[in-house]
């Protein structure tokens, strides 16, 4: 443990960090950081935070499904995330006359409780692998690295797997691939809802709050953890019970006071800290705004008919969540990026680097190399963009443009019959779940806008030969926006995946020349292939070449900054991380002054009934005018505290993150960050970033008083 840390403050960064920035790998903790915990308020020793041996805080924390964190609060595996990383599950056990995610959920007893296909991950233990990683990549080019390197993972990986109690080791590259470490995580199969507020609590103030300060959001949900009757994880099975985990959360109904420390467990999905000025550049002229354009543009299309039939809000509901979230998102970083200058301090730091690297070989030509790199992608960065978010953002296209892998083994010389019928039949299970969530009128309307937007906004010499042609041949004029529309009808009205009977007469005897003549087919293949064909490659070049000269350009930062290595942390990657701060007010520009935390009163201030973001149950509004609070009433204000705010360092990933008072009890959840530090990824500003959490008690009294579910209040510790 020891060397493993010595290993990571060698790797320095491009950043010193400032106070409360930094998420930190709780195993790795120096003394210093630590020493900077307790002088925040920390209570608890390190080995209460992270031991392999004992029960510890990380034991009560896991990877919920495929991006979330979530914490375990109960002595029978109850879980506490957000309601939007709960979304999916909700939505997806939810039907028009059992509306789950419009009217909310509790089980009442475990027998209520619904399946779902979620997983959670506990951490078992980690295992410094550097050393076997680069014995295995000794001697290769940065390309072959990157090649032979999932093969080199398996190898050490394989090592640890345990399929019969779960578990299963993931290498994480840490400080640009100086070093790996391997993960190894406990995967539970069987995990049941339990419990979620109305949409109008969990998404309170929708999109228009997404991001924002003050906030008044119920963010969160509840699910359990079932096992095996030995505690083994296992597919669902009636027969499964609670999982008995190895440490809970006790949970807090004393409330925050500004000042107060604030401690956040998660799984941050990704920081970029060491980006170089080229990076940015590129980032704020071409990619953030064309993303922002694209997305922007399908949720107009698909709000119009969300708002008219609950059952399509139903159906788009998630899709339409994750597509809006990161919409705002990339808009508001690119405005901080450059209110704050951050391309003109990266571009400062890399003179001083530039000036300190004349005469060492190793480092003297990386930011040149850079630049000549940089140069060569950038005329295709927004083609790229436009693919991704554009031409594969209609559904309709994105499925067509799966069925290339059965149009490759229909043409694939020595192809047998089964080999085609296992690919037809995988196409077939994939329409099925495409049809599922399609919505035509919306989905039509995008497809025009984005064949519209490629050709304009796309160098014609980039376009696929002869797509246009053919579609000024057969409709006119490609300035016109009715041409688009009339051909997106025309591909809607004639392709076989939107006809039962054509495709099934197409599954039951395949062939590369009917699929290749379907008109959706037609538009993303033509597309996609350009792109693999002409553009991929050159992406993958400045990608690997990008990666290479980032290793190099850390080892370089390492040597010339050697004093000030001492409190370093690696770029987030969905590793296990703490961040630590206070609760905090703060003045986002002049004459504005934010409270550190939100109240009942701004609930019903915001309400409006019957509106699509602001809109609240009957029942809530009555309680909240009673001042029915509760056990949970803050008696400083009198009031019901909805949420607060931290200056603690987290991204994406660590949505449903406990936030943790000093003795280590639940005070609330981290759901969102707010718009005047949405430059976080790439820099952290230490005056005006701030973690956006519900507090723990508005959790508690939604569950208990707006859901009547008393049995799990009845199974929480509560500390008061």
């Amino acid at each position: 443990m020891k060397k493993l840390f010595v290993t990571l403050v060698l790797a320095a960064s491009l950043l010193k960090a400032h106070a409360d920035e930094g998420m930190w790998l709780p195993m790795l903790l120096g003394q210093q950081v630590y020493n900077d915990m307790v002088k925040k308020g920390l209570k608890l020793t390190k080995e209460q935070l992270y031991s392999i041996n004992k029960s510890s805080l990380k034991d009560a924390i896991l990877i919920f499904g495929g991006g979330c964190t979530g914490e375990i609060v109960s002595n029978q595996g109850l879980i506490f995330t957000n309601h939007h990383c709960g979304y999916d599950a909700i939505a997806s056990a939810s039907s028009v006359q059992n509306n789950y995610l419009r009217d909310g959920f509790y089980a009442y007893n475990k027998d209520q409780e619904i399946k779902s296909r979620l997983t959670v991950q506990f951490l078992d233990k980690i295992i410094d692998v550097t050393k076997e990683v680069e014995e295995g990549l000794k001697g290769l080019s940065w390309a072959d690295r990157v090649k032979k390197l999932p093969e080199v993972y398996k190898s050490i990986t394989d090592k640890v797997a345990d399929k019969e109690n779960g578990k299963a080791g993931r290498i994480y590259s840490m400080f640009k691939d100086n070093q790996y470490i391997m993960y190894v995580y406990q995967t539970y199969r069987d995990i049941r809802l339990v419990g979620a507020p109305p949409e109008s609590v969990g998404k309170f103030g929708g999109d228009t709050d997404n991001w924002e300060w003050p906030r008044h959001t119920g963010d969160f949900s509840i699910f359990r953890v079932y096992a095996t009757t030995d505690g083994k994880p296992a597919e669902y099975s009636k027969e499964n019970v609670p999982l008995k985990p190895k440490h809970f959360l006790p949970v807090s109904l004393k409330g925050v006071k500004d000042g107060d420390y604030a401690m956040i467990y998660g799984y941050p999905g990704g920081t970029n800290r060491y980006e170089t000025s080229y990076g940015i550049k590129l980032k704020n002229e071409v990619d953030n705004p064309a993303l922002v354009a694209l997305r922007d543009m399908r949720l107009k299309f698909m709000h119009e008919q969300m708002i008219k039939d609950p059952a399509v809000k139903l159906k788009l509901a998630s899709s339409y969540a994750g597509i809006a979230n990161y919409w705002k998102f990339f808009e508001g970083e690119t405005k901080q990026l450059i209110k704050f200058k951050t391309y003109e301090a990266k571009q400062q730091y890399e003179q001083k680097f530039a000036s300190w690297a004349k005469g060492k070989g190793d480092y003297e030509h990386i930011l040149n190399d850079y630049d000549k790199a940089y140069a060569a992608w950038t005329p295709y960065s927004k083609h790229r963009q436009y693919l991704r978010e554009g031409i594969l953002g209609s559904p309709l296209s994105a499925f067509s443009s799966s069925l290339m892998g059965l149009e490759a083994t229909m043409v694939k010389q020595g192809s047998s019959s089964a080999d085609i019928k296992k690919a037809a039949d995988a196409a077939d299970n994939q329409r099925k779940a495409f049809l599922e969530g399609e919505d035509l009128p919306s989905d039509v309307k995008i497809l025009a806008a984005v064949a519209q937007a490629f050709y304009n906004d796309i160098d014609k010499s980039q376009h696929p030969i002869g797509f246009y042609e053919k579609l000024k041949a057969a409709y006119g004029d490609l300035k016109d926006e009715a041409t688009y529309k009339k051909w997106a009808a025309d591909v809607f009205a004639n392709s076989m995946v939107l006809n039962d009977t054509k495709w099934s007469a197409f599954i039951s005897n395949p062939d590369a020349n009917s699929l290749q003549a379907d008109p959706a087919f037609d538009f993303a293949a033509s597309f996609v292939k350009n792109y693999n064909t002409k553009y991929a490659p050159l992406f993958t070049e400045f990608n690997n070449k990008n990666n290479e000269l980032g290793r190099s350009y850390m080892k370089g930062i390492m040597e010339m900054n050697p004093a000030a290595v001492s409190k370093m942390y690696p770029d987030a990657n969905f590793s296990m991380r703490v961040s630590f701060g206070n609760v905090k007010s703060y003045k986002p520009r002049d004459a504005v002054q934010y409270d550190y935390i939100t109240t009942s009163k701004g609930i019903l201030e915001k309400y409006k009934a019957g509106d699509y973001e602001y809109d609240l149950p009957a029942n809530q509004i009555e309680l909240l005018k009673k001042k029915d609070f509760g056990q949970y009433v803050d008696k400083s204000r009198n009031d019901l505290v909805i949420g607060f705010i931290t200056t603690n360092d987290i991204t994406g990933g660590n949505s449903g993150s406990p936030v943790i008072d000093g003795n280590g009890n639940l005070i609330g959840l981290a759901f969102d960050g707010n718009y005047e530090a949405l430059s976080h990824k790439i820099a952290f500003d230490k005056d005006l970033n701030r973690t956006i959490n519900v507090d723990i008690r508005y959790v508690l009294w939604c569950i208990d008083k707006l859901g009547g579910a008393k049995n799990i209040i009845n199974e929480l510790k509560l500390v008061r």
